[in-house]
């Protein structure tokens, strides 16, 4: 087990201390300390990411640490609320990355802290590595889409509907996607709330057919039921391109987990319809699913056939016309949730959503 020294974790900037980043990097580099730190920079968002400039000892620098780290953890109020998520992004990177690689930066400690309900990880600056930041402006190519979705279909192959996930697994104990999204969609699919984000610029670029309040509530349990008939694997969990990344010799990179258990169909659905251009989707979509399908048989899964992928890529488009509909500017900007509500709703009006869910 790791030295609890690192406990209490932080849950302000104040306190994050040279003895508390020294004894956090121990955890994983026998002897690492720094004898000071320096804040950079700082943002405060759903998690905050503090910027630090490390004084480090030789033994730090030996184990590959570099000067510039970030710490990424609830550095404000409404973190404690959030422990959930901080808990399943720590998880990603401390319990399934080692096992089932997914590219990800470089991490240098993971754990939690379930007494001040906070989560912190330490890792690389990527803005130091060079990397280029994906974002909901600038819709992706089919080839970046392809290379991800190869990446993602190998990563998703890796606990297919296997022992892993289930009790007693390695993963047994993870948290189900929609079963932990309840809380959250019960908050902000409120009738207030409802009619708040239809006032707003992503939902006046939402169609009137998807602007139905009773018809959400209605359709959400019918998503979750359907869900957990597909097969299983083990999901990043929140694949819009404000989580990606692109590394200087084209790998594509993965921020921000949310680990859970849910059907691999979901992710490839709420990155796809969110990430490409509208001109491009209704060209590009279908080869991109069989492009996902083909590379879960190269690793040894039996895929789904392309009809019932397609159908199950209808059915949880619900999720991302949801997602978008209800994150709230402060967390992600007004551009960004109208691009994506705009790109969603031209793929469920395409893909005919409304009557995927009346047949189920």
């Amino acid at each position: 087990m790791p030295d609890p020294s690192y406990l209490p974790l932080p849950v302000t900037v104040e306190e994050i201390t040279p003895e508390w980043v020294s004894a956090a990097l121990r955890t994983r580099a026998e002897g690492a300390a720094v004898e000071g730190i320096e804040v950079v920079d700082a943002v405060f968002t759903t998690c905050s990411k503090i910027r630090l400039r490390l004084d480090r000892n030789p033994a730090a620098i030996a184990a590959g640490i570099p000067e510039l780290v970030i710490v990424k953890g609830g550095f404000e109020e409404h973190g404690r609320r959030y422990y959930q998520m901080h808990e399943r992004e720590v998880r990603g990177y401390r319990d399934v990355y080692p096992h089932v690689p997914l590219p990800h930066p470089r991490c240098f400690f993971a754990e939690t802290d379930e007494e001040r309900r906070q989560g912190i990880i330490i890792m690389e600056d990527l803005v130091a590595k060079g990397v280029e930041f994906c974002h909901a402006t600038k819709p992706q190519s089919f080839e970046q889409m392809a290379r991800r979705l190869t990446v993602l279909a190998r990563f998703h192959a890796g606990t297919w509907e296997s022992d892993a996930i289930r009790p007693g697994g390695r993963f047994g104990d993870f948290f189900d996607f929609f079963e932990v999204m309840q809380h959250f969609f019960d908050e902000k699919s409120s009738p207030e709330n409802w009619a708040r984000f239809c006032d707003l610029p992503r939902g006046v670029a939402t169609s009137w057919r998807f602007r139905d309040r009773d018809w959400m509530v209605e359709c959400w349990p019918k998503m979750m039921a359907y869900g957990k008939r597909q097969a299983q694997c083990l999901l990043h969990g929140d694949t819009h391109l404000g989580n990606l990344y692109i590394e200087p010799d084209g790998t594509p990179g993965f921020l921000d987990t949310l680990a859970s258990i849910g059907a691999g169909m979901l992710e490839v659905s709420y990155h796809v319809s969110a990430s490409v251009d509208v001109a491009d989707r209704q060209a590009w979509e279908g080869e991109l699913v069989r492009l996902y399908l083909a590379e879960l048989e190269r690793n040894g899964v039996a895929p789904p056939a392309f009809e019932d992928a397609m159908h199950q890529y209808a059915v949880f488009l619900l999720y991302g016309h949801f997602i978008w509909m209800t994150t709230e500017s402060r967390y992600q900007p007004e551009t960004v949730n109208t691009a994506n509500m705009l790109r969603v709703c031209a793929a469920m009006l395409d893909h005919d959503t409304i009557g995927k869910f009346e047949a189920l």
